[in-house]
């Protein structure tokens, strides 16, 4: 049916339109050049000056120091901040105000301020869909982007991001880290709140399966699904993916102490934007370069402080891209298993648990210098590593520990939500008696013999022994599609004791799509903590539960994960005091060497294959980083290594 006759369509308004001039007077002044700057500058520098008047900043003030702003900014806001065009999620709704706040601040000092944006999707928004395909693969396209637009402006002299979520945010920091010669400040977007009678915004998106088991009806689904996201703005309430982005950010010293996870449109948020533009133009009179802060030392302190967090496994993904964005090591598999060997787990948040604090109350409790107070008495940081503020994370923690911030802002905590902060960040004394185990295992086995992830201290501590190991020894259930296992698991085919085998959804299937549509409904099923899964898949940052993911080699890749059967049985042992674990196909006898023959013996399924709706920018992603160590490497493009493997093969096919 038309919405609109071919008339409307085609004909305007009134007699406005129709006033039309070809000459105006133009912008009045002069711009501050002088005649070294017309035989010595490029004519783009010059020409900028034209644009900058044009666009109504005062000449007379174009002499002040350049500063770009970049965000991944969504949606159009009114001024009262009612929507005319939505945005793809909270998490970007708002961060424009943010860079407003920056900008005034900048304009106020004499500074110049620009601003770009390069919006972001929304992980939450894409599950079970294939808008998923573009997810980690947009990662590296924005970073792209990003630095691009730096250097797109060669007059500026600083760099602030601002950016909220799941993959805007890493885009950010590996842009910025690789803007080594330039001083740089991220401004993580905060976080959104909860309601005061819902459910958050990670419980929510299992309402489908909840209601197709009979958990919910279809009013009270209906009910939670509009109520969840309680505020605007900022990322979602549980410690996923965006959350442990913006505390790696401020961790590794890009942000202001105790900037991350702060509410969403509050003055205390829009204050730390003031203060990091402040704190651009300090770095930039000091001299100060990324590459100053971004070490070897910044690096550690980020995988220490991810651990005590008990952060997204998704961040064994970002932190090596951003550290070789930084021209930096990498860390790889053992260098995390190290870090979680010797660091505890500190942060009582959503959805590790035990008791499951939204993000806002972390912040309040107070955040990521709070957990390095307890990671500084243990002798775990390098407290000589550069922060943005332009000071060492040692001095920043002296300032944190004594400040009038802290103190009011924990006691704010008690009196409002009448939450001890001792109970929210702890000591490792009190979290191991409160049985907080270390973040993340490493699986191997004959199903994943070049490794695999579980975030082991999510495992419901109902099916763990009492011996700290979780076992599980169960029939395959395979699939190849993630709609597929959903739809068994709202028709009753999964029942407690399977084990879900997933493949063909790695980088070369499915541009290893993040699964939370079915951890999701796992998690919050009567039965669903009963039930493992396998895959060469990733996990949403806020998924919990039994789950193997990054298995390598992918099946696409000819891992031994392709050629499990329906009813094999699978073995599944993670001890999260060791942090040990395997993941095997084990024989009719019961043995793992039984298993092995049968995978040595077998050819891989003939139901394998890419998802047909992959889309081709995915598949040249998976590609190129394939090419430049994988998964395991942070999925990133190494030119290098690229270019040589381009030229081998050129000469390979020419002789």
């Amino acid at each position: 049916m038309s919405r609109f006759r071919f008339e409307e369509i085609v004909r305007s308004g009134g007699e406005e339109l129709y006033d039309i001039r070809s000459r105006v007077p133009g912008p009045r002044g002069a711009l501050p050049i002088t005649a070294d700057m017309l035989l010595h500058r490029p004519s783009g520098d010059l020409f900028g000056l034209t644009q900058d008047a044009g666009m109504g900043w005062d000449p007379a003030r174009l002499g002040g120091t350049e500063v770009l702003i970049l965000s991944t900014h969504g949606g159009i806001r009114a001024p009262d901040g009612t929507p005319i065009a939505l945005g793809y999620h909270t998490g970007h709704w708002e961060v424009s105000l943010l860079m407003q706040a920056a900008a005034e601040e900048l304009k106020s000092a004499g500074a110049v301020p620009f601003a770009g944006y390069c919006t972001d999707p929304c992980d939450g928004r894409t599950q079970g869909t294939t808008g998923m395909f573009d997810s980690l693969p947009y990662r590296n396209d924005a970073a792209i982007v990003f630095r691009r637009l730096i250097r797109s402006l060669p007059t500026r002299r600083a760099v602030i991001g601002v950016a909220t979520c799941d993959k805007g945010l890493p885009a950010m920091m590996m842009a910025l880290a690789g803007s080594r010669d330039l001083p740089c400040v991220l401004v993580p977007g905060g976080v959104t709140l909860l309601a005061d009678d819902g459910e958050d915004a990670g419980r929510v998106q299992s309402i489908g399966a909840r209601f197709a088991h009979g958990q919910m009806t279809l009013e009270e689904a209906a009910e939670a699904g509009c109520r969840a996201c309680a505020t605007p703005g900022g990322g979602c309430q549980f410690l996923g993916t965006a959350a442990t982005s913006q505390v790696i950010g401020e961790a590794l010293g890009m942000s202001l102490t105790h900037s991350a996870l702060a509410p969403s449109g509050h003055p205390i948020w829009t204050d730390m934007a003031r203060r990091s533009a402040r704190a651009a133009l300090e770095l930039e009179s000091r001299g100060m370069r990324m590459s100053d802060i971004l070490t070897d030392a910044a690096v550690h302190n980020a995988m220490v402080t991810h651990a005590a967090f008990g952060g997204s496994t998704n961040l064994i993904l970002h932190v090596p891209a951003i550290a070789y964005a930084a021209g930096l090591r990498r860390p790889t598999a053992a260098d995390w298993r190290d870090v979680n060997h010797r660091v505890p787990r500190l942060v009582d948040a959503l959805p590790n648990g035990p008791r499951n604090f939204p993000t806002v109350q972390v912040f309040l409790a107070g955040g990521v210098p709070e957990a390095m107070l307890h990671l500084r008495r243990a002798g775990l940081l390098k407290l000589d590593a550069l922060t943005v503020s332009g000071e060492t994370l040692g001095r920043m923690l002296d300032w944190w520990e004594a400040s009038e911030r802290r103190a009011r802002l924990r006691q704010l905590l008690k009196d409002r939500d009448g939450i001890d902060p001792d109970e929210v960040i702890m000591g490792p004394e009190t979290a191991a008696r409160r049985g907080l185990t270390s973040t993340v295992c490493f699986p191997s086995g004959n199903l994943a013999p070049d490794g695999s992830v579980i975030k082991s201290t999510s495992i419901d501590p109902s099916v763990v022994d009492a011996d700290g190991v979780y076992r599980r020894r169960g029939p395959a259930k395979v699939f190849t599609t993630e709609p597929a296992v959903i739809a068994a698991v709202k028709d009753g085919s999964i029942r407690p004791g399977d084990v879900i085998v997933l493949m063909c959804r790695g980088p070369m299937g499915a541009g290893m799509e993040e699964t939370y549509q079915i951890t999701a409904a796992l998690k919050h099923l009567d039965f669903g903590k009963h039930v493992a899964v396998v895959t060469d898949a990733r996990f949403s940052g806020v998924s919990t539960g039994a789950c193997v993911g990054h298995v390598s080699p992918e099946a696409l890749a000819g891992g031994p994960i392709s050629k499990v059967r329906d009813g094999d049985t699978i073995e599944i042992i993670v001890d999260r005091n060791r942090l040990e674990g395997n993941v095997n196909l084990v024989g009719p006898g019961g043995t793992v060497e039984e298993g092995t023959a049968l995978l040595t013996g077998r050819d891989p399924r003939p139901d394998l294959h890419a998802d047909p709706a992959l889309p081709d920018d995915t598949r040249l992603w998976a590609a190129l980083q394939d090419a430049s160590g994988g998964a395991w490497g942070g999925c990133i493009y190494d030119v290098d290594r690229i270019i040589e493997l381009l030229e081998a093969g050129r000469r390979a096919t020419a002789t």
